[in-house]
């Protein structure tokens, strides 16, 4: 798959340029999710919820934290459990795995996590990061997370499939489609890890209802689909 990702970028790479520059001008840019970057899903003994990624983390697509990844997971994971689930965001839209890992991570892991979700790939992926440099940056943010907060669980969402995005035009959207599956397989690697866990989202469910308003980021359905698939996935 990374072979023909890179055959493909090299052979294209004219069109995939003005495709690129293209897109970045006409797709609309929506804010991150506004309000708190933390809350509270009530009941008993909560489960304390940390969430790290890129734009996806940052709400993009939705209007506040409740109805984007992070309040939707606190919500399928408290029905899931039965206890309440406290939660906290640290987000960049444009962060990659080392932008996470040298910016956001210090100030995130102040507090104590049970449970820390990461959401990473498509920058990594549009910037033509290979898989082995985001499988070490992947790694090093995994490792940064347990040497502050101990053994606790990490769950790495899939690199959502680039082909899918109704945003990119082709063939932009079928070799990004190609380096997305391939930085998703590194990142399935590290589920070999003690108390790491990888969840791909299936493509069927990613359809054109399920984005937002630019064709890039989820929706509000979007992302609770995403969450629910997190929890039970």
């Amino acid at each position: 798959m990374r072979r023909r990702a890179d055959l493909a970028t090299l052979l294209l790479a004219p069109v995939l340029i003005r495709q690129g520059l293209r897109v970045r001008r006409d797709t609309p840019r929506l804010p991150g999710a506004a309000g708190p970057v933390r809350g509270l899903v009530p009941g008993p003994d909560p489960l304390r919820l940390l969430v790290l990624g890129e734009s996806t983390v940052d709400g993009v697509g939705a209007r506040d934290h409740e109805e984007a990844l992070t309040g939707r997971l606190a919500v399928a994971l408290a029905a899931k459990t039965g206890r309440g689930v406290a939660w906290r965001v640290a987000g960049r839209t444009g962060a990659n795995a080392r932008v996470v890992h040298d910016e956001l991570l210090p100030d995130a892991v102040t507090e104590p996590a049970d449970l820390v979700v990461i959401a990473l790939g498509v920058n990594d992926t549009i910037e033509l990061h290979s898989p082995a440099r985001y499988r070490r940056d992947l790694l090093r943010l995994v490792c940064g997370v347990r040497r502050a907060l101990g053994p606790v669980p990490v769950v790495l969402t899939g690199v959502p499939h680039l082909g899918r995005f109704p945003a990119l035009p082709r063939p932009l959207r079928d070799v990004l489609g190609l380096r997305s599956v391939a930085l998703d397989a590194a990142a399935a690697s590290l589920a070999a890890l003690p108390g790491v866990r990888h969840v791909v989202m299936p493509v069927d469910r990613m359809t054109a209802a399920a984005f937002a308003a630019d064709g890039f980021h989820p929706g509000p359905e979007g992302y609770r689909i995403w969450a629910d698939y997190l929890v039970s996935g």
